[in-house]
């Protein structure tokens, strides 16, 4: 079984005890950790460079342990099996063909007996989406991928992913493991309007569709089905319900969270490429909860070995738009699927060893992960 703690103080005197504990008696350890925590580099460098257990994970806004999501604290995974991380650091400078070397370099140990990869990536820099397309370039289709973005709701981008480097942001951070795993990805957002053809965009900047500037087709759509309408006053708490969805050839829509507005300019989480075409999107709760239900049907009917944990991603907007009812959805994903570990994430990172790899937003993931 992983050896699973979950600090509720999100000191940093229990961050120190709980690495040495887990450090003596795993090979490697995940730490999903609160924003509010205030993990500050400069006290948790010493204790990470310390430690020769592989390291990953990051800092969210929440994180959620069993059947409840909390807003501090930070939750421990000691893992049995030692897991190859790697780390590409300042992914914002560089364009793919470095992305590209920089993997190349890094490849190492991967083989056939690879069944698992963790990825953790800033979820506040910039060239998110090249980055997922070139690890899902070198690494291709025989593996499960789950992970996803960190940060803070402040939006200020700061050092927020565990390596054993230290704590770093501007990077992406991913790990082999031989695990076996099953996931499951769903999202209950529905189309009200579309498609738009993005005309003009930029990594995360959404700047024209249909040749008009992008907030002004936005707002057309969105004052229709809100209660008030949406102005740079307003932007996130409106926006929050009425995500982009870009169209694929799949059943579901990759959805991209709008969080900024930038004049008529939209910036979101995750890239939005030219030539795109995208849908405005709504729902409700019913929908969102059911979804999520869905993600950990998915999962468990794919899961063909003896599940250790269930690692949970979801998105923070997700909290945002059920409030009080969040609760519900963290129940329909926790039942008999104990013990549960999770974090609200800013963009979700997944396949399932059968579809193309994707940076989702809005989007519930569930995992089971095998023994090592």
């Amino acid at each position: 079984m992983a050896d699973i703690i979950f600090d509720p103080t999100g000191s940093i005197e229990s961050f120190t005890s709980n690495m040495n504990i887990l450090s003596s008696e795993n090979e490697s350890v995940m730490i999903l950790a609160c924003d509010a925590n205030g993990f500050k580099k400069e006290l948790v460098d010493p204790i990470l460079l310390k430690h020769t257990v592989s390291i990953i994970g990051g800092i969210f806004p929440s994180v959620i342990y069993n059947d409840k999501k909390y807003d501090k604290g930070t939750i421990f995974i000691g893992l049995n099996d030692k897991i190859q991380v790697n780390v590409i650091q300042g992914i914002s400078q560089k364009n793919d063909d470095e992305l590209d070397a920089d993997m190349e370099k890094q490849i190492g140990d991967f083989d056939e007996s690879v069944k698992t990869m963790f990825v953790y990536i800033d979820g506040l820099t910039k060239h998110i989406g090249k980055c997922i397309n070139v690890l899902f370039d070198n690494y291709g289709l025989g593996i499960n991928y789950i992970g996803g973005g960190s940060g803070s709701l402040s939006f200020e981008q700061k050092p927020s992913l565990f390596t054993n480097h230290g704590l770093i942001q501007d990077a992406l951070v991913y790990a082999y493991s031989k695990r076996q795993s099953s996931i499951g990805v769903s999202h209950g957002w529905k189309s009200i309007s579309g498609p738009y053809q993005v005309t003009k965009s930029e990594a995360t900047i959404l700047k024209e569709l249909d040749y008009k500037p992008a907030f002004e087709v936005y707002k057309n759509i969105v004052d229709q089905y809100s209660s008030e309408p949406i102005n740079a006053d307003n932007f996130f708490n409106v926006a929050k319900s009425f995500p982009c969805g870009i169209n694929t050839l799949s059943d579901e829509k990759i959805v991209r969270d709008p969080i900024i507005l930038n004049g008529t300019e939209i910036i979101c989480v995750g890239n939005i490429e030219e030539g795109n075409y995208v849908d405005i999107l709504s729902g409700d709760n019913d929908s969102l909860i059911k979804a999520a239900r869905h993600a950990a049907y998915i999962s468990k009917e794919n899961m063909h070995f003896k599940n250790d944990f269930t690692l949970f991603i979801d998105c923070i907007s997700r909290v945002l738009f059920l409030k009080e009812d969040f609760c519900d959805e963290i129940k329909v994903v926790c039942k008999n699927n104990m013990p549960l570990v999770g974090a609200m994430t800013f963009g979700e990172i997944a396949n399932d060893g059968k579809n193309y790899l994707e940076f989702f937003n809005k989007t519930s993931v569930v995992g089971h992960i095998g023994h090592g």
